[in-house]
């Protein structure tokens, strides 16, 4: 069921999501900003090339072995060339069916960001339903993508016939038998296959980007996707995913001494005073203004329990503050984060009055 598909996304992260209470002198950089964030790419950049080859000359028949030759490698030629036309109009087709899902996803989000800009009610049933829309009309270009790779087997096998017929017709010019106009024929085949080879060549190529192209544009929207659905599930905007702010390619220059968790300034001080603190806005905002400045910066998670009580207390505060850090880890891997980018532990604070989560920027 669609509405089985929305819920397995927020298990295990939008439904066990809260929100939080920050320390006021303990958030870097200032959320006082908004960074409400925008819906969607607006779709992948797929070439534009049409792949028309250029039919062959007629032949004039020489009643020569090397002539009946070169018939038979022109006849192959205009079928291959046919295969050509089909396979670019695939090509075509396959682009436009694209642009037009992309579209209808796009036009989908945005009435979904719409709502969850002036705020509604948590896991709004109407915006979960319009999730399920988006997501189904993401999936077409799924299958636009399989199309896409299909039609890369066929090209290259067109290029090995072109690449086939190509080496024949330079073999015929070696053949005994031949009168002067069958190798104007074939000098003239030879070019004309040659072109036809340079064709596949570039289709195969801009397909190939092609392909690239739109597996990228799906992975990030994907990654979105998960973000908006703990936005609908919260029933307020969070922004875009993360993830497209993590693996970006500028360098990253070396942090002064004293960053991390070394340096006792957390990025964010989350106070599980209650249950479920709402606290997802905030640290989107705080975490994604940090990916900014610094794409590739990784963060230090730490589940802090009170010292308070004895022993068998504290270990009781230890584990109910692992399961809230546990819970602040599920919310960041929701909005983009991989794995490998945080890392947990634990202590104790003798200053801490209730169980916390600190995150930290390494």
């Amino acid at each position: 069921m669609i509405r089985n598909r929305f819920t397995a996304v927020l298990l295990g992260a939008a439904l066990l999501l809260g929100g939080c209470e920050f320390a006021d002198n303990a958030l870097l950089p200032s959320l006082s900003g908004s960074s409400a964030g925008t819906s969607t790419a607006p779709g992948p950049r797929l070439g534009t090339t049409n792949f028309t080859p250029t039919p062959p000359a007629p032949l004039k028949p020489t009643g020569t072995q090397v002539g009946e030759a070169a018939q038979i490698i022109q006849n192959n030629l205009v079928k291959l060339q046919n295969s050509i036309v089909a396979q670019n109009n695939t090509l075509q087709n396959l682009r436009l069916q694209s642009a037009q899902s992309v579209q209808a996803y796009n036009q989908t989000v945005a009435g979904i960001n719409s709502r969850l800009t002036v705020g509604t009610t948590p896991g709004n049933p109407e915006l979960v339903k319009q999730w399920n829309d988006a997501n189904a009309q993401l999936s077409k270009g799924d299958e636009t993508l399989q199309g896409m790779n299909k039609l890369s087997v066929d090209v290259a096998s067109s290029a090995s016939i072109s690449n086939f017929l190509l080496e024949s017709t330079r073999s015929s010019l070696r053949l005994s038998g031949a009168v002067d106009q069958d190798h104007v024929q074939l000098r003239t085949l030879e070019d004309e296959v040659n072109k036809t080879t340079i064709l596949i060549d570039r289709l195969l190529s801009e397909l190939t980007e092609d392909i690239n192209r739109q597996t990228f544009y799906l992975t990030e929207q994907r990654g979105y996707m998960n973000t908006l659905a703990v936005a609908v599930n919260n029933g307020e905007a969070l922004g875009s995913s993360l993830a497209s702010r993590v693996y970006a390619p500028p360098p990253v220059p070396a942090m002064a001494p004293g960053s991390g968790i070394a340096s006792g300034r957390p990025l964010v001080v989350i106070r599980f005073d209650r249950p479920n603190p709402d606290y997802q806005q905030a640290l989107y905002q705080a975490v994604s203004q940090v990916l900014a400045r610094r794409p590739n910066a990784a963060f230090d998670l730490v589940a802090v329990a009170p010292q308070a009580g004895g022993s068998a207390q504290v270990a009781l505060n230890s584990n109910i503050a692992q399961r809230d850090a546990d819970q602040v880890m599920r919310s960041l891997l929701s909005m983009g984060l991989t794995p490998d980018r945080v890392s947990m532990s634990a202590a104790t604070s003798p200053t801490a009055q209730v169980n916390e989560v600190h995150l930290y920027i390494r």
